[in-house]
């Protein structure tokens, strides 16, 4: 079993290597710029990557970050009301090709937003029509076939976390800031006399 494991860690270690450093820091300069002109941060996905965008939207919101999670499927049902003029919108597809998620994409750029792409394919139909995009190598998923999202999302939960992390490392948010808003559980517990 740990074979097994140190296979995928080492997946992990090569696609994280991967990622262009200064593409990162453009992205997290992107996402402070649009919270501090009051702005939020709207990730979207399907499939198994809802609950990695749901994760995301989470941590921003515990630490009293604008973040928001828009289905990709229910985006063109009403649900892209959430958006508005200068929020930033984070497209999770491992592929660039899904429709739903071009589809998605192409009606978006006739917003007044900033929209940046979280991907594993170099050339895609997304790559090429969404400017900012960080893309990741990933050479195998870690299942027995080599198709189900399970290394990727993974990835793609270490990115976004990544993300958070940076965003409130460069804003200086400080501990009282998530306190206030994680008064309960086992956290809230250990914070009381912080």
């Amino acid at each position: 079993m740990i074979h097994y494991f140190e296979k995928q860690l080492a997946e992990f270690d090569h696609s994280i290597h991967s990622l262009d450093e200064k593409e990162f820091s453009r992205w997290v300069n992107d996402a402070i710029e649009t919270l501090k002109n009051g702005h939020k941060i709207i990730v979207s996905g399907l499939g198994k990557n809802v609950p990695i965008c749901e994760k995301f939207v989470g941590s921003m919101v515990s630490m009293g970050l604008e973040a928001s999670f828009l289905h990709t499927n229910s985006a063109v049902h009403g649900d892209m009301g959430i958006i508005r003029d200068g929020d930033m919108l984070i497209l999770l597809t491992k592929s660039g090709e899904t429709d739903e998620s071009v589809y998605l994409a192409r009606l978006l750029k006739k917003r007044n937003i900033g929209m940046w792409l979280l991907t594993f394919e170099k050339n895609s139909i997304l790559t090429k029509e969404i400017d900012n995009a960080i893309v990741l190598d990933l050479t195998h998923e870690g299942d027995l076939w080599n198709v189900m999202p399970n290394n990727s999302t993974t990835i793609n939960l270490i990115i976004l976390q990544g993300l958070v992390m940076m965003i409130a490392e460069r804003m200086k948010l400080d501990l009282a800031q998530f306190k206030k808003n994680h008064p309960g559980g086992h956290i809230g517990e250990m914070l009381k006399n912080v």
